[in-house]
Formats: C-alpha cells, structure tokens, sequence
C-alpha cells in the first residue's frame, strides 16, 4: 500500500465496498461500519475511554496523526456527551465521506467524474486494486474462520473481523456449524478488547452494528 497499512475504519469501508455496485456501498449500514471501526480504534488507543456507558476523550489534545481518526476525536469533543451506541450512528457519514478521501489518497479507490443524465456533475468511486480488496476479504474471513489461532491474531485485526461479521453476517459467511461460529467470534472479541474497559466498548459497538443487520434481513410484515 502506498502509505502503509490501512486503519481498522479504511479496511472495513474496503471490505463492504461492492465492485459491482460502488454506489452500494454509499449507504447507512456502511456508514455505520465504519464509524464503528474508527470508535474502537480510538479505544484501542487509550483515546476515548468508557464512562458508565459514555464515550468520553482520554485527553483535551490529544492527536493520532491520522485525519479520520483526529476528526472523530474533534467531534466527540465538541459534542454533548453520547453513548457509544449512539455514536456508531451520529454523522457516521462524516467519518465514511473522509476514509473515502482517504482511500482515494492512498490509491485503494479512483474518484471518477461524471454526469448524471448528462447534465449534474456527480463523482464515482471505484476500486483502484480490486486484487487487494479481493486478498483483504479472504484474509478477514480466513480469521473468522479459525484458520489462526487467536492468540497470534493483532487486536487490530481480530477487531477488524468481529466488527465486519457483526455488520455484513452473510457477506463474511464462514464454515461450521452456528455454535462454531459463535465461539469464534466470543473468542476474537476477546482477542480485540483484552482490557475489561475495552471489552464493553466492543460490546456495546457490536451490540449497535448487530442490531441493524438484524434489522436489514427480519421479513416485512403482512
């Protein structure tokens, strides 16, 4: 990668992108996976702490060097206090719109300029390495899968993959039975949030990414 290793909120946005539908991946569900991804990379951190439930910054000035991440931090900042729930939802779309340009920067996406119905300027963005997204996807499902144990597993990874099957179960679907699954995916939270403060932040994130993808496939009512 150009300029190094993707975060955990860059790796998640490629992970959901559909080559097929780019536009897809421009949806509410996205946003919240990827602000999911950057509330937990802040906790890994140390940068934003759990305060009965509440998101609370660690430090006044704090900075991560990273404008995804630093944004976020600003805005929690300069915001009523929320719980984590709530903020895996609250202008997720701000942080999606900058691990986009982000991703545009580090040559994981093309903008392509174009016009709708001939007329309204509109931007597309389009995979510019579909082969990494493509070895990204096999690598997070390999961890889901149980192919490594958990133990040699980074926090950053085991994170990146709880938070990815939380949100998109079917797209990440893995080999074995439900029990096996669940299992795994108890044993990567672990690996992810090792600290007991941290392991709430986790659950509570995940609680809120599980619930919408429950949502997205219970039947309509007749």
């Amino acid at each position: 990668m150009p300029n190094g290793p993707l975060s955990p909120p860059a790796r998640l946005c490629l992970l959901a992108w559909d080559p097929a539908r780019p536009g897809a991946t421009d949806s509410a569900r996205v946003h919240h996976l990827v602000r999911a991804g950057a509330l937990t990379e802040l906790a890994r951190r140390g940068l934003l702490v759990d305060d009965d439930g509440v998101a609370v910054p660690a430090d006044p000035d704090a900075r991560t060097g990273d404008a995804v991440l630093d944004g976020l931090l600003d805005l929690v900042r300069e915001s009523m206090p929320h719980r984590w729930r709530t903020w895996v939802r609250r202008y997720a779309r701000v942080t999606f719109d900058a691990v986009r340009e982000q991703l545009v920067a580090e040559g994981q996406l093309r903008a392509e300029k174009k016009r709708v119905l001939g007329l309204f300027p509109s931007v597309e963005y389009v995979l510019e390495r579909p082969a990494a997204a493509r070895a990204l996807r096999e690598r997070t499902r390999a961890v889901l899968e149980g192919a490594v144990p958990a133990d040699e597993i980074s926090e950053r990874d085991a994170a990146v993959a709880v938070l990815a099957a939380a949100a998109e179960p079917r797209a990440l679907g893995t080999a074995g039975t439900g029990a096996d699954r669940e299992a795994r995916i108890a044993e990567l939270t672990g690996r992810a949030a090792a600290a007991p403060g941290r392991r709430r932040i986790l659950i509570e994130v995940l609680g809120a990414l599980r619930a919408e993808a429950t949502d997205a496939v219970a039947p309509s009512g007749g």
